[in-house]
């Protein structure tokens, strides 16, 4: 399980250059079918807008990468929302950029630097986060070594997602896994043994970027 770039929630920003405005949606995504559906319901909503110009990347090791201009000049739209994307190796991420036309030409430089700025402009309000690989690990101690079990977790970069008290004190928890392996050794020497420790499934957290 790889650890990928992505935004924190869906989001929009809009600017505004020589009349013409340019809104950027920003969405998550985990799939083309997913995208696909949010592009039609972007045209669908601004369906009186000049152009609705999109660039999407999914996928972690190699994403998969697609962008339409929407009738702008080749290469000075959905490209450039794109290399905004890749710039910052975001991935899982769609975003739709609705312009409507002010009556003034902006120009191929011009028509880049808008889409750029509308597209960094959403990235920044919506900000990033980086999923990473979290294990879930089942701790259960007797009562008096909670304090050193929960002081420990804490210290090797875990939190505890639950606690249920009954005549003993059972913790689960997540942490990285790059410290999994070093959490548990430490468990086992500042309890002197004296917890049991069950390793669980991996599973992907956001963390703020």
């Amino acid at each position: 399980m790889d650890s990928y770039i992505t935004v924190k929630k869906s989001g929009s920003a809009e600017i505004i250059e020589k009349k013409s405005r340019f809104i950027a949606h920003i969405f998550p995504v985990n799939g083309e079918e997913e995208a696909n559906e949010i592009l039609t319901s972007i045209k669908k909503e601004y369906w009186d807008a000049r152009h609705n110009v999109y660039a999407r990347r999914i996928g972690v090791n190699n994403p998969n990468q697609r962008y339409s201009d929407d009738g702008e000049p080749s290469g000075t739209a959905g490209l450039p929302i794109l290399e905004v994307l890749t710039s910052k190796n975001v991935t899982n991420t769609m975003v739709v950029v609705t312009r409507y036309f002010g009556g003034i030409l902006l120009g191929t430089g011009g028509l880049v630097r808008a889409y750029s700025k509308a597209t960094q402009l959403a990235l920044d309000t919506v900000g990033l986060v980086k999923m990473t690989p979290f294990k879930k690990i089942i701790i259960k101690c007797n009562y008096s070594l909670s304090g050193k079990v929960e002081y420990t977790v804490l210290k090797n970069e875990g939190y505890i997602k639950d606690t249920m008290y009954t005549d003993i004190v059972t913790y689960i928890i997540s942490v990285p896994e790059n410290r999994a392996a070093e959490l548990c050794k430490a468990l086992v020497e500042v309890t002197a043994a004296g917890c049991e420790i069950e390793e669980g499934s991996l599973e992907l957290m956001p963390i703020d970027l």
